[in-house]
């Protein structure tokens, strides 16, 4: 990766778990952002596992600056030797300028957020798996636009900075456009809500798809402006 993209990444990652609020809950995001687990990063860096485990927790005093900066190059070399597949992911983010015809919000949150509180407030009925899990954020998309233009590569940045996300795609007509192209990426979300369609107009194979990839399926009837402001107005 090219070094000055390398550090402006370092750089927004090491920013967020120093100044959020949960610096844990931060350092446990980027770590599962880059698929690694908390015994491999504690093992590259030295230190005991119970370490990691405590800092994520919040049953350590937060990591100072220095540590959050050897915690951030550390899971850039642990990726770096794995081919760098999530630096490349997030470097692409970095300059990401996406039309407003494809999306029409995303937001990343800094502390995760119940799956099932973000669910509710927008009027979601579940289709399928369960909504005991947490999200970092979440993408409005416009369905077709977005199927039509956007190149696999560039599909993939949908995701923002975390795909333990909720995409919500609209006015989907039966919803096998979206989850289809979602089964042919490498990168899965959280939470999948499809809006403008009930659960009983869905295609058979939609429930079978959020399946397979482990996606908690949604549907809500609310507009999408309502959507938008919501989600935006709300202080979570």
């Amino acid at each position: 990766m090219n070094s000055a993209l390398r550090t402006r990444l370092a750089e927004k990652m090491a920013g967020e778990i120093t100044l959020s609020e949960s610096p844990g809950d931060a350092l446990r995001k980027w770590r599962i952002n880059f698929n690694i687990t908390p015994g491999v990063l504690a093992e590259k860096l030295g230190f005991s596992p119970s370490v990691i485990s405590d800092y994520e927790g919040g049953r350590r005093k937060s990591p100072g600056t220095a540590v959050v900066g050897k915690i951030v190059e550390t899971i850039l070399s642990i990726d770096e030797e794995n081919g760098g597949r999530y630096m490349n992911k997030y470097a692409n983010i970095l300059y990401s300028n996406f039309d407003d015809e494809v999306i029409y919000d995303m937001h990343d949150y800094d502390t995760p957020l119940a799956l099932k509180k973000f669910c509710d407030r927008l009027g979601c009925k579940l289709v399928k798996g369960s909504m005991d899990s947490q999200i970092y954020g979440y993408t409005v998309v416009n369905s077709l636009n977005a199927i039509v233009s956007l190149s696999a590569a560039e599909f993939n940045k949908i995701y923002g900075w975390s795909t333990e996300r909720a995409l919500i795609f609209t006015n989907v007509s039966t919803g096998k456009s979206p989850m289809i192209a979602i089964r042919v990426t490498p990168f899965k979300p959280r939470c999948v809500i499809l809006q403008g369609i009930s659960p009983e107009k869905l295609h058979p194979m939609v429930a079978e798809l959020a399946s397979r990839d482990r996606i908690a399926l949604l549907t809500t009837e609310m507009e999408v402006t309502d959507i938008v402001k919501t989600l935006r107005e709300l202080s979570w």
